[in-house]
């Protein structure tokens, strides 16, 4: 799942995840699931309260240790099931970190108008206690890192790999949509 904050990586995600054989894994809620005395949750406490990506080498490491307790607990079978990666890779370096152990057959680019993006991360924060979500300067600035350091991933897969999805309609017009591309490429 590729796109800006709030344009429903998640909960499309989600609900890709809760089909037979796919398992979805989002960095985010890694990060927020993590204990604020911890390391790792100390550094996503500092960069995500300012609206900013935490560095490259910790979110790897957070998203390898996700990916192994799945795979351990036997909720993830990496030989019979689709990885759905939800908020990562944020940027080129990490898409490069994660090239030899990833075998990506799509991005599913989720787009919509920056308010309604805005609306949703606004709505989330108090639906969810989401606090990186609750301050419009923290989405302004995540919105305009989005646009330097994310979006250029989408030319390091090509072309070939992306699916442009609108997401400015009912969430189930738009899961929709993921699930006829899904069965395509299956």
């Amino acid at each position: 799942m590729f796109g800006a904050p709030g344009s429903g990586k998640g909960t499309h995600g989600r609900a890709l995840g809760g089909i037979p054989h796919f398992f979805h894994c989002a960095c985010g809620d890694a990060f927020r699931s993590l204990r604020p005395e911890t390391e790792l949750g100390q550094i996503f406490l500092k960069y995500s309260s300012q609206g900013q990506l935490v560095p490259d080498d910790p979110t790897v490491k957070l998203w390898r240790h996700a990916v192994e307790s799945a795979m351990q607990s036997g909720r993830f079978h990496p030989k019979t099931d689709t990885l759905v990666l939800d908020g990562i890779p944020r940027n080129v370096h990490q898409a490069k970190m994660l090239k030899d152990l990833l075998d990506v057959v799509a991005l599913f680019y989720l787009t919509d108008k920056r308010e309604n993006l805005v609306t949703r991360m606004q709505r989330r924060a108090f639906k969810d206690n989401r606090l990186d979500d609750a301050n419009l300067d923290v989405i302004r600035e995540r919105l305009i890192i989005y646009e330097k350091e994310t979006k250029p991933v989408l030319n390091f897969y090509g072309k070939k790999l992306v699916h442009r999805i609108s997401t400015s309609g009912r969430p189930v017009e738009t899961f929709l949509a993921i699930l006829k591309r899904v069965v395509k490429l299956k």
